[in-house]
């Protein structure tokens, strides 16, 4: 069921940002779709600004503002260059906190036409345990549709 899913929205988002340019737009669309498709408690993404991620687009409640390179989980995907799935935040050295509410978390790079991090997508759930590997093959693949559309 979650690949279907997976795979309908990977044909939406494919349709939303075709030809778009925008990085801001692109973002913003991709992270309703996704919020709205899979139903999860914060979808959005975390721009590479300066030396620290910055709030970009998102679905969902008030989040973090700014996260230092190396920080929580967003900003160890943004230094490994690679995704992060926490199957429970709360086991996770150094994670930052934006809510108590947030029990599993699941982070994408995205990377620009360097191949350098530009931006991470970063997933919670207020369940613990979400997000697998069906998760990580389907969220790396729209990040990349992502890159090609930046």
């Amino acid at each position: 069921m979650k690949s279907e899913k997976y795979e309908l929205l990977i044909c939406q988002i494919r349709s939303l940002i075709e030809g778009e340019t925008d990085a801001v737009a692109v973002m913003s669309n991709v992270a309703a779709a996704i919020h709205q498709a899979m139903g999860f408690w914060w979808t959005g993404f975390y721009r590479v600004v300066d030396d620290e991620l910055l709030l970009g687009p998102f679905q969902g409640p008030v989040a973090c503002m700014h996260i230092p390179f190396g920080k929580g989980v967003c900003g160890t995907a943004w230094k490994q260059a690679e995704t992060v799935i926490v199957p429970d935040v709360e086991q996770f050295p150094g994670h930052i906190a934006c809510s108590s509410e947030s029990k599993s978390e699941i982070v994408v790079p995205v990377f620009g036409n360097n191949k350098t991090v530009v931006a991470v997508l970063d997933i919670d759930s207020e369940e613990l345990d979400t997000f697998d590997e069906t998760d990580r093959k389907y969220l790396e693949e729209i990040c990349k549709m992502i890159e090609l559309n930046l």
